[in-house]
């Protein structure tokens, strides 16, 4: 199954805290943080309600 890697780009400073609480969802915990996470409907979902606050690429496995 493929994974995702995410990157945490831009402040969650100013946006609704349904946002905030979706980054820490996550796992992100710092600016410029990247995590690696399965490719499932539910995260892509998470990264669809912040993709204005991060980067996301697909890792083949």
């Amino acid at each position: 199954m493929a994974k995702l890697s995410i990157t945490w780009k831009k402040s969650a400073i100013g946006y609704p805290e349904p946002q905030k609480r979706t980054i820490k969802a996550l796992g992100l915990k710092k600016l410029h943080q990247t995590v690696i996470q399965e490719d499932v409907p539910v995260i892509r979902g998470m990264i669809n309600k912040v993709h204005h606050l991060v980067e996301w690429t697909v890792i083949d496995g």
